[in-house]
């Protein structure tokens, strides 16, 4: 059994410290060593889950090429069971740039995959049945599979996922949102249009999560304010997922919602004094 499998979303991110976002126009700047590491939205809320003292698995294509060798080694290190397919585009990878207070901005490069789903029906059932919570990244890959997806799951487990700067209608979000019980969505794109949307796919729980302002519940718009870090902030890359990932993990553990997305706030703080996503022992904050 796994408390959580995450479906989707691993990847790579090249981590580039900027003097200021947006860049100056310049031809050239001279930055800090640029890194190449785990990172993608999966990879955030399986490592974060994992560092919180989940079991976790992990289900998705990744390249066999050299960027595909930093998450598979990133994933040994951790002992995050993987299971992979392999993908003839290459491993998905994003250039994250991140001024000096820690805040970025992502260039996002999906490797759109290709042909039939990498996976049966059958296999990804035979995941979910072990699992007393998924996590479901926005893949395009996993479309054809929601419906094994929902039928497959074990009595009492729940279905999350993150629609990330979802605008409210853009179709391709829908159904994921539609297979999920919890849904995490960005502010940044709804604004004040956050609760209309929430209530648009009611009886779900939705989660509007606003990055230094904290959160929003609903149904209900109830509040939930940002944690302060407890040192300073490093790197806010990882931050929304860390979220994600100390809210299922302490509803899983039985915490009401309101006292799980604070204990999130926290982890979300926590992860931000870090750089990168394989948290040493003991910087995420335990229930």
């Amino acid at each position: 059994m796994y408390d959580l499998l995450v479906i989707g979303g691993l990847g790579v991110d090249v981590r580039v410290r900027v003097p200021a976002l947006p860049l100056p126009a310049a031809d050239s700047v001279t930055v800090d060593p640029i890194e190449l590491r785990i990172g993608n939205t999966g990879a955030g809320v399986a490592l974060a889950a994992h560092a919180l003292g989940l079991r976790v698995a992990v289900l998705d294509v990744l390249g066999a090429d050299p960027v595909g060798d930093v998450v598979r080694a990133a994933l040994a290190r951790t002992g995050v069971h993987a299971v992979l397919a392999a993908d003839p585009a290459g491993t998905r990878r994003s250039v994250n740039l991140v001024d000096p207070a820690g805040r970025r901005m992502s260039l996002y490069d999906p490797r759109p995959w290709r042909g039939p789903a990498p996976f049966t029906s059958a296999e990804l059932a035979g995941l979910v049945r072990d699992a007393a919570h998924v996590h479901l990244s926005i893949m395009d890959w996993t479309l054809d599979l929601l419906p094994a997806l929902r039928t497959g799951l074990a009595p009492g487990a729940a279905i999350s996922t993150d629609l990330h700067d979802w605008d409210g209608t853009n179709p391709y979000h829908r159904p994921f949102a539609e297979a999920a019980d919890l849904v995490f969505v960005s502010g940044v794109r709804l604004d004040a249009t956050a609760g209309q949307v929430a209530a648009a796919l009611a009886p779900r729980t939705v989660v509007v999560t606003r990055g230094a302002s904290g959160a929003e519940l609903h149904p209900g718009a109830r509040s939930v304010p940002a944690a302060a870090p407890p040192a300073p902030v490093r790197d806010t890359n990882g931050a929304g997922d860390a979220f994600a990932a100390g809210l299922i993990a302490a509803r899983l553990r039985g915490a009401a919602l309101p006292d799980a997305a604070a204990y999130a706030a926290r982890v979300a703080a926590a992860a931000c004094t870090h750089d990168g996503m394989e948290y040493p022992p003991g910087l995420l904050p335990r229930l």
